[in-house]
């Protein structure tokens, strides 16, 4: 059995640990600025298409799983998981710079949302089973109509950067996958190598212990986008996961494009995440607003993809009392180390770019570090940021820009102007609700998730969070990546026209008791008077 305790630097194609044959990278330790041992070599051709070609193999006996056996494998991977202990705790710290504490509660998070998953197929909901019996009196007769959702197929997933445990290699997108049933091909990220490969290893021994077929997960390793590239061309592969930048993903959903039968691309990708000052909150509680926003913007030195990265309110004295306290609090923030020297860098021009630019002034500028993150604060018109689109575009750290209002009609201009948002957040008080009525339709026309009097960072894994948005915050906006609606982006319906019983997939049987969940779902579904109901 494979020791899930070993950081090798290997590939995990097929159940067993595989050397790449391709150019090595290194793990780095942002804190210490140091690289780590040991050296992970890029998978080559040959070996993306093993991995493919083994999850094309695994999909129907995976699918064929009752959701009993499939959730207590994602119970499994929640096991092994906890079981790598402080092996796995000091590698991400080491590996991202991250806190003891932030990495632990993300643990328990993604631990969390594999258990989440594990319910959701027992309550037996996903399946989405819809039945309109014969009528044979009628003219013309109606056949019997059943319908359910099933899997897609092996999906592609894309470990993330910022989240190296719960949108990486078990996070949300393989968590939902495999729960839907598709076996998972995961591309590991190079600022966390060995994370994954912990990780990893503690998914294939789940595959061990549940005695599935080792194809269900693969992990492979390397650097560039043609590793990428090649998996998502591949045509074993039928949906890809992805969280990253917006030109990395709109890049996979090139190539998704372009292949002879195209696929589903679910990329999370750019979001600044508005925040509205509402006139009468604002009036009322300008400096707690503020204290709370900048608590938000530096929270994992500002790199979630709900960091409030604008601020729109009315120009006056209420809004300068607002920016007077949030610059106080971040003009004083230590420089933090970041999840990579890109990102740091990347960061870094963002916001020399904004210091420099003519039409925004800088409230808050706390001391800037080579490799690291220190708060940032700027403040720009309504009208400059409607005539000047590189204004609205993403600053990935603890930097945030304000953007001064003349009156109500020009912030509705401001976000009308908007792209589409992960989040949108109303700061309001009783006597804003019409204006924030006025705004509301607007707004879900944005953005996935609507707050009010609250902070975009913490996105609770739960049934009803969404966590997507229109284009370019995700590329499809019908989805999500965190919920148990995520596990819709690996589903498909089948309808089954007038099969017989002994046909039928059990959740669609009549008067039997549907076995997907070894005994513990009824699956003996009937429409009455328009409602589906299950006995």
């Amino acid at each position: 059995m494979m020791n899930t305790l070993a950081i090798t630097g290997e590939a995990l194609i097929g159940g067993v640990a595989v050397k790449g044959s391709g150019s090595a990278i290194y793990a780095y330790n942002p804190g210490l600025q140091q690289q780590m041992e040991p050296a992970f070599h890029a998978v080559d051709l040959q070996q993306i298409d093993q991995a493919c070609r083994l999850a094309d193999a695994a999909f129907d006996q995976f699918r064929a799983l009752s959701d009993e056996q499939r959730a207590v494998f994602l119970e499994t991977i929640a096991e092994q998981i906890m079981a790598l202990g402080e092996t796995l705790v000091e590698r991400v710290m080491a590996e991202s710079g991250l806190p003891r504490l932030r990495i632990e509660g993300e643990r328990g998070r993604t631990v969390g949302q594999l258990k989440l998953f594990a319910s959701l197929l027992r309550e037996g909901s996903w399946h989405d089973v819809r039945i309109d019996p014969a009528l044979p009196e009628r003219t013309p007769p109606r056949p019997d109509l059943r319908m359910r959702m099933i899997p897609v197929g092996p999906v592609a997933v894309f470990a993330a950067s910022n989240f190296p445990l719960a949108f990486s290699v078990a996070g949300g997108d393989t968590a939902s996958a495999l729960a839907a049933g598709c076996p998972v091909v995961l591309k590991a990220h190079s600022a966390h190598p060995g994370t994954s490969e912990l990780v990893g290893r503690a998914i294939v021994k789940a595959v061990e212990l549940c005695g599935l077929p080792a194809g269900v997960f693969a992990l492979l390793t390397g650097s560039g986008n043609g590793i990428g590239q090649e998996l998502v061309r591949h045509p074993a592969i039928k949906a890809v996961g992805f969280t990253g930048s917006r030109s990395g993903g709109t890049a996979l959903m090139a190539v998704a494009a372009a292949r002879p039968v195209p696929i589903p691309v679910y990329a999370e990708m750019s979001s600044i995440n508005p925040v509205f000052l509402l006139p009468q909150a604002l009036a009322a509680r300008a400096e707690d607003i503020a204290q709370g926003f900048a608590a938000s913007l530096v929270l994992g030195v500002g790199q979630m993809c709900t960091n409030p990265g604008l601020v729109i309110g009315i120009d006056g004295p209420d809004l300068a009392r607002f920016t007077a306290t949030a610059a106080q609090a971040l003009a004083g923030g230590a420089a933090c180390a970041m999840l990579s020297s890109g990102i740091a860098g990347s960061y870094a021009r963002g916001i020399h770019q904004l210091e420099q630019h003519a039409d925004v002034s800088t409230l808050a500028l706390a001391g800037q570090e080579a490799g690291k993150g220190a708060p940032a604060l700027f403040r720009t018109t309504a009208a400059a940021f409607l005539s000047q689109h590189a204004l609205s575009e993403e600053v990935f750290g603890p930097a945030s820009l304000v953007v001064a209002c003349r009156d109500l009609a020009e912030l509705h201009q401001v976000a009308e102007s908007l792209e589409g948002q992960l989040t949108a957040t109303l700061q309001m008080d009783a006597a804003d609700l019409d204006t924030a009525q006025a705004l509301l339709p607007l707004l879900e026309r944005k953005a996935g998730r609507i707050l009010a009097n609250g902070y975009p960072t913490g996105v609770e894994v739960c049934s009803a969070m969404v966590h997507g948005g229109p284009f370019p915050s995700t590329s499809d906006g019908r989805s999500t990546s965190v919920g148990t609606g995520a596990i819709n982006r690996f589903l498909r319906p089948v309808c089954y026209q007038n099969l017989a019983q002994a046909l039928l997939p059990p959740v669609l049987r009549d008067n039997s008791e549907a076995d997907t969940g070894a005994g513990t779902n009824a699956g003996r579904w009937h429409r009455r008077d328009g409602v589906l109901t299950r006995a």
